[in-house]
């Protein structure tokens, strides 16, 4: 399901310290605003915008909510690939005059990257987490790991921004670049971007979790194939790169000079997942019927079946995901 924008008007606030939005609770909006759980192909009245990459027309509806990303961090955990901490892990401890690690995770939503990837990594670290949603960043400070693998310390601070703009100098100091679930919400034009960015500042970049177009659901129905074509589609609307974009993001760190490894990164989703599995159906399905309105009606019956193996734990996912990661040429001399 994609990520989309939301147009934003008026002054940007100040951001709070590292610790600063400790008094935050999380799950309680700022506002009056109500949050509603899950994510679907269409919003509805009163739900809160998420994740925002960039400026958009008013068509251009949000389509997460936080409940929806608390409930694909431990599917997501499980499914990042652990090979690549290793390589990266080398990278990292020859970078040249570091005393500590500078991290910035890009669309960092409610910040489970930083909590997956910090207690993996020793020394100390900082990360720069950065989001259009401030609502995001802060469940993001207040739910952030406090120490490394080797009990160093961890801080963070908050950043609104669009990945969009990225400069190298906006990277400048950077150990590291993260993301996840993101290279498919982007354009060629911001994937290209981005990659100028990483190897323009010389630090790698792990990037998790891009939807590689590919699912299997167990046991099979005819129209599974259909409806995964209608969803790819979807995803490709607006020049957004969807099931293309890992493809796409290693020719551009390739042609920029980096080393790029890929790693497949599979949500296996069973009975065990099934808040999960259901929610993840309907947005899946949905987004096909926007695409392809002519398949409403197979399509209701389609869901209303899965809906019911999903509830009797009879039903099995696997949604295919790459893990992308880049070596940049380091700059200051390091190998």
């Amino acid at each position: 399901m994609r990520k989309t924008a939301t147009k934003q008007s008026g002054k940007i606030p100040a951001q709070p310290g590292p610790r600063e939005v400790a008094s935050v609770k999380p799950g309680v909006p700022s506002d009056a605003e109500s949050v509603i759980p899950g994510a679907g192909p269409s919003t509805h009245p009163g739900e809160r915008p998420t994740v925002r990459l960039r400026d958009a027309g008013p068509d251009d509806a949000p389509r997460y909510a936080p409940e929806w990303l608390e409930l694909r961090e431990g599917p997501d955990a499980a499914a990042r690939a652990g090979d690549l901490i290793d390589p990266l892990r080398i990278r990292l401890a020859n970078l040249p005059g570091k005393a500590g690690l500078v991290i910035h995770d890009l669309g960092c939503g409610t910040g489970s990257m930083g909590r997956w990837l910090a207690p993996r990594l020793d020394g100390p670290q900082h990360w720069i987490l950065h989001d259009r949603d401030p609502y995001l960043l802060h469940f993001a400070a207040v739910a952030s790991p406090r120490s490394a693998a080797d009990g160093s310390r961890v801080t963070v601070e908050t950043r609104r921004g669009d990945v969009g703009l990225l400069t190298p100098d906006a990277l400048a100091g950077a150990s590291l670049v993260t993301a996840s679930a993101l290279l498919d919400v982007l354009t060629r034009e911001e994937i290209e971007t981005l990659a100028t960015a990483c190897t323009g500042a010389g630090c790698p970049a792990l990037l998790t979790l891009s939807v590689a177009g590919r699912v299997e659901l167990t046991p099979s129905d005819p129209l599974d194939d259909e409806i995964a074509d209608a969803f790819n589609a979807h995803q490709r609307r607006g020049g957004l790169l969807g099931p293309d974009a890992v493809t796409v993001a290693c020719e551009a760190f390739s042609e920029r000079g980096a080393t790029v490894r890929l790693h497949p990164s599979a949500w296996r989703l069973g009975p065990a997942e099934s808040a999960l599995t259901a929610q993840w159906l309907r947005g899946w399905v949905g987004a096909a019927v926007e695409e392809r309105p002519e398949l409403k009606e197979p399509a209701e019956r389609y869901l209303r079946d899965r809906l019911e193996a999903c509830r009797a734990g009879e039903l099995k996912v696997v949604v295919h995901h790459s893990d992308l990661l880049a070596l940049s040429r380091p700059t200051g001399g390091a190998s």
